[in-house]
């Protein structure tokens, strides 16, 4: 006597949940590297904070003004003469944008100064970096 389980005529079937999980742990891990991919050109400076600021993830030129109003072009260090025609230069055919990372300490005047000079080179959007207020 041959006992019948009813599995005999039923189909394989493909479980969706299971593949569902797959498929949202794969885009959790490409967001999460996505993320971690940002690139920072200059140096670690204390900004000043904004009620307006958004992060801008793009590639750009960093020209960071250190609290002893030291000046560097990417981090590295190089003086005021020059630097409008060294940006002009990098920033090339691609008009990549130009941000200043200006510490609270350093002085406004050489920042007026080098947006000046990175006018008169025919650099005219430059913006300044800065943190989120936080209420």
């Amino acid at each position: 006597m041959k006992l019948r389980s009813g599995y005999e005529t039923k189909k394989a079937r493909v479980e969706m949940l299971p593949l569902i999980d797959v498929v949202f742990l794969l885009l959790v891990f490409f967001i999460y590297a996505m993320v971690s991919m940002v690139v920072h050109h200059g140096l670690k400076v204390d900004l000043p904070a904004a009620g307006t600021a958004r992060l801008d993830t793009k590639d750009y030129i960093s020209i960071t003004i250190d609290a002893d109003n030291q000046l560097y072009l990417n981090a590295e260090p190089t003086s005021a003469e020059g630097l409008p025609e060294r940006v002009a230069q990098l920033r090339g055919e691609a008009d990549k944008p130009v941000f200043i990372d200006g510490d609270k300490q350093a002085d406004l005047g050489l920042a007026i100064e080098l947006l000046d000079n990175l006018k008169k080179v025919g650099i005219e959007e430059v913006s300044f970096s800065c943190t989120q207020e936080t209420p």
